[in-house]
């Protein structure tokens, strides 16, 4: 055996020998580590109700937007009709201006009123809008309300970890058997076509224990305590 193959030889012996060291000290280390304690995943039920369902078949969404659109529709007529009204004045104005049939003086006073009406428009315009809007507000809110409200009295036998509220494609994919949609409906008509009862079962006690109260005191109730 010549040098050339000796010293191949010790190569691979040494470096055979420095893997297997390496390898023992891993295991050694290995070894030593305490095992991890590896918890088991705990269940998690999650459920989804349609956006969309709920605003087209909740009595209480259907109701309060048929209001919004009366009241909306009430207000761009009231506009419509002082706009068109304030128009006519302004082309009579000026067909009369065109006719000479105005001195200096009542041509002024007459453009000042209409100034003024078109000041009043447009304040009217915004103080109807800022109505209009805390209207809405004041539904989205009773409309969260409720829904939370009622989930909350849902989930207690539920138990659910999450529920989601799908509207369009904002979930990405969503088993059926995940989906509450029809149980929530039901539940939040039910508990809105209970609603007005309980509020006037309530409003009769409250006028029982006036009268009650009025009576013990040998006195007549005021005539604003009758409806």
């Amino acid at each position: 055996m010549n040098k050339k193959n000796i010293f191949g030889t010790l190569v691979v012996a040494a470096i055979a020998a420095m893997t297997m060291t390496s390898c023992d000290k891993s295991k050694s280390q290995t070894d030593d580590k305490p095992v991890a304690t590896q918890t088991a995943p705990t269940d998690t039920k999650v459920a989804f109700v349609e956006v969309d369902s709920i605003m087209s078949q909740y009595k209480f969404c259907k109701d309060y937007s048929l209001i919004l659109q009366k009241k909306g529709q009430n207000i761009q007529n009231t506009l419509a009709q002082k706009q068109q009204a304030l128009e006519a004045a302004a082309a009579n104005f000026q067909q009369k201006v065109q006719q000479n049939a105005y001195t200096r003086e009542q041509a002024q006073q007459i453009q000042m009123s209409l100034q003024k009406q078109n000041n009043d428009l447009q304040a009217l315009n915004q103080r109807l809008s800022s109505e209009f809007q805390a209207e809405t507000e004041k539904y989205n809110n009773a409309l969260r309300d409720s829904i939370q409200h009622f989930l909350a009295v849902y989930n207690k036998d539920k138990k659910y970890s999450l529920i989601l509220s799908k509207a369009g494609d904002n979930i990405l994919y969503a088993d059926k058997t995940h989906d509450i949609t029809n149980e929530v409906i039901a539940g939040l008509n039910k508990a809105y076509k209970q609603a007005p009862k309980e509020a006037k079962a309530a409003d009769t006690k409250k006028k029982n224990d006036y009268y009650t109260s009025c009576s013990h005191k040998d006195q007549q109730p005021p005539f604003s305590a009758i409806k």
